[in-house]
């Protein structure tokens, strides 16, 4: 059986079922005003995310990867180090992460520098794989040339397809990214755990299967959530 005929009738037929994308959107649009100016980190190539970010204000990307400029979706764009922020105090309205977080070698001072950037009351808005999933596990203890093999194949994406960055995953549990708002001007306003339909399952269909028992068994109870795919957060700069 194909997969995508599997991930139809169990997923995306449902009238009801939102992906994980657009709930990240959904969260985004709650938070941030309409316009807004938005800082976007990572903001790579033309993607969903910024397309959406554009939409209800404009978007200043930012990413270590020449590939930004290729985001047709941006205001401004710029290539910088992945450590201090190449803009003034207080010029955003908010701050987007699509899956940066877990990239980010020193998070204490990437917390420090959105804050500083942000204007009071403005807000971070961020989506995370979350450590203690099966997929952020493998991730973290095979070796990066083996993940590069395995990751692009197991989601059923082309040849050309990009591969993943390194990933160091120091600020993806709940946990930690709270103890790191302690050292910086940030409350967390929303840190929900997430799991959707099984992206690494697109190989195989009995793997589909099996990643989908394990999603259905993790959104069956609260007490569970701690072993879902990804951390959605907000964290709000006071207002003074």
């Amino acid at each position: 059986m194909n997969t995508r005929n599997l991930f139809d009738r169990f997923y995306y037929s449902d009238a009801s079922f939102v992906d994980g994308t657009t709930l990240f959107h959904h969260l985004c649009r709650k938070y941030i005003p309409t316009p807004s100016r938005i800082l976007e980190i990572g903001a790579g190539p033309s993607n969903p995310t910024t397309e959406f970010l554009a939409s209800i204000g404009s978007v200043v990307g930012v990413d270590v990867s020449d590939e930004i400029r290729d985001n047709n979706s941006l205001s401004a764009s710029c290539v910088y180090h992945g450590r201090v922020l190449p803009f003034r105090n207080a010029c955003f309205d908010a701050c987007v992460s699509d899956y940066v977080l877990e990239h980010i070698q020193h998070p204490a001072l990437h917390f420090q520098e959105v804050a500083r950037v942000l204007r009071p009351a403005a807000v971070y808005c961020f989506r995370t794989p979350n450590l203690w999933h099966y997929v952020t596990l493998g991730s973290k203890l095979l070796p990066h040339c083996v993940h590069l093999k395995l990751a692009n194949r197991l989601r059923g994406l082309p040849s050309h397809a990009h591969d993943p960055y390194p990933a160091v995953y120091r600020a993806n549990t709940p946990r930690t990214i709270k103890n790191l708002c302690r050292g910086v001007p940030f409350e967390v306003l929303d840190l929900a755990m997430i799991e959707k339909e099984p992206s690494y399952g697109r190989s195989n269909p009995s793997l589909f299967f099996l990643m989908m028992a394990y999603e259905r068994l993790v959104n069956s109870c609260d007490c569970l959530k701690a072993l879902r795919a990804n951390i959605f957060g907000v964290l709000k700069r006071p207002h003074r």
